[in-house]
């Protein structure tokens, strides 16, 4: 129980830096959408390159995180050697990286649908190879337990990218017509920039942060052992697969749909996807937040007697607290949906869709953990590689007729099957009661409370349908309380 304590507190900073941080992000969805308006397209151009972006973090990070709390708990390896051999193995890769693009820049934001704007392109090229290389002593800081610089460090990153995305998108447009397009606001803001403005904004952020990580940066010998990384590539040369499987479930779609949808209005289609997608996304938060604490944990406590119980009671308080979210987010649709603008709104059908996916990720990432703790990661990448499959398999054939909506059920469809595959399979290899009958008695009460709120929404007038969800959302609460969190023994305990 002290080690559950000990994780919950982690999480608890993780996840505050990470809600709050999601939210402060979220700021600059309702400013986007109001900005760039849904038929203009702007936004998907947005949506779109952030999805190839995800995708290029997995390949340049190349399962050197997991691969790092791996082997710097692992009996006679050292932890700053380990350190120091991916550091710069993941430094020179980005690197390489980043001069392929510049090289190659014209034919590439071509086949990317950006041959008007190679700057989208090489910008983003630079930011996320300065995101792989952070990863690292991102990565580094959570292996020592230092969750407050970790968070300060994310939240920095955040408010930056807020305060001049309010700059570019806001302050220094209304400035520039009321100037008539003269003067020295002109030197500075140029109308045209339109949406690279925040391509560029955030490469001056990351570029900023990378400057904070000196006393992880220094300090210490670098050393490039080659044996060393020679073993870390085989053990995650399989994460890398589950990796680039795992993000493609997440993005494949906004990558995939400009070429598969019919219309004319695939950038504005794909931005009111990832417009109402964002509001589904307080489950990555949740499931972030649970990862970042969840990863160091799970291998630290590898060696005692008791992990499988803790791992089964583990995944059974993250099913329940996400399902709590889940109600929430759709109780409280009315107010949620006004974070993104209102023509924007037409795609909110899809936020239920989208969480009950990410909801299946979650799991599919605590269930992950049997075969990275028995070195068969290659498991990771068939569930994963299956389940992207499907998705690609759902997109392709489904969007050019149904539209984003396909979207939205290719995830479903990807998720679901790599955290079948993934827990059928482990309890043949690494079996763990988890008390299933007690994690789907929750999973039917959600449901049915989740269909009374929509029911609710439909057919009373807003404030109406908000005091029956709150009702129901209380009925919830109350659940968890008298199953897994009976008050009077708590309190019991903490009298004595």
């Amino acid at each position: 129980m002290a080690d559950l304590k000990g994780l919950a507190k982690d999480t608890a900073i993780y996840g505050l830096s990470s809600i709050v941080g999601r939210f402060l992000n979220y700021l600059l969805v309702p400013l986007y959408t109001a900005k760039l308006s849904a038929a203009s397209g702007g936004y998907g151009v947005i949506t779109n390159v952030y999805a190839y972006t995800a995708l290029l973090f997995v390949i340049l990070t190349y399962g050197m995180e997991t691969t790092f709390f791996r082997y710097s708990n692992k009996e006679g390896e050292d932890p700053r050697r380990v350190y120091s051999t991916i550091l710069m193995s993941v430094g020179f890769t980005s690197m390489v990286f980043v001069l392929l693009v510049l090289a190659f820049i014209s034919p590439i934001s071509s086949a990317m649908g950006y041959a008007d704007h190679p700057s989208y392109i090489w910008t983003m090229a630079l930011t996320v190879a300065l995101d792989a290389f952070q990863a690292i002593p991102f990565a580094y800081l959570r292996y020592k337990k230092r969750p407050i610089k970790f968070a300060a460090l994310k939240m920095l990153f955040i408010i930056m990218n807020i305060c001049l995305n309010l700059v570019f998108f806001v302050l220094l447009p209304a400035l520039y017509e009321s100037s008539g397009g003269e003067g020295f606001i002109s030197k500075i803001y140029d109308p045209t920039v339109g949406v690279g403005y925040a391509f560029y904004i955030n490469l001056f952020c990351t570029g900023s942060i990378t400057f904070l990580f000196w006393k992880e940066l220094t300090g210490f010998k670098y050393v490039f052992d080659r044996a060393l990384l020679k073993r870390m590539l085989g053990y995650s040369w399989p994460i890398l697969v589950l990796g680039i499987a795992g993000i493609l479930n997440q993005t494949a779609d906004k990558i995939i749909f400009p070429y598969v949808y019919k219309g004319a209005d695939a950038h504005a289609q794909l931005g009111i996807y990832g417009a109402a997608s964002k509001i589904a996304m307080i489950m990555a938060m949740i499931t972030q937040a649970f990862r970042y604490a969840y990863e160091p944990f799970v291998f630290g406590k590898s060696k005692d007697k008791d992990n499988r119980d803790t791992y089964a009671k583990a995944m059974k308080f993250f099913v329940i607290f996400t399902l709590l979210a889940f109600l929430a987010v759709i109780g409280y649709m009315d107010i949620l949906k006004h974070l993104i603008g209102n023509d924007y709104w037409e795609g909110l059908k899809v936020v239920p869709i989208v969480m009950a996916a990410e909801i299946m990720m979650g799991i599919y990432f605590n269930l992950s953990f049997w075969y990275k703790l028995i070195d068969k990661t290659i498991w990771g990448a068939w569930f994963s590689g299956a389940g992207c499959l499907v998705l690609i398999a759902v997109n392709v054939i489904f969007v050019p007729q149904y539209g984003y909506m396909a979207c939205a059920w290719g995830g479903f469809a990807g998720y679901g099957t790599a955290m079948l595959l993934s827990y059928f399979v482990g309890q043949k290899h690494y079996p763990i009661n988890y008390p299933v009958k007690e994690i789907a008695r929750y999973v039917v009460v959600a449901i049915i409370l989740c269909l009374g709120m929509r029911w609710a929404n439909g057919s009373l007038p807003m404030w109406g349908a908000l005091a029956v969800n709150t009702v129901l959302i209380a009925l919830f609460a109350a659940m968890i309380v008298k199953l897994d969190f009976p008050l009077k023994q708590i309190l019991g305990k903490v009298r004595k």
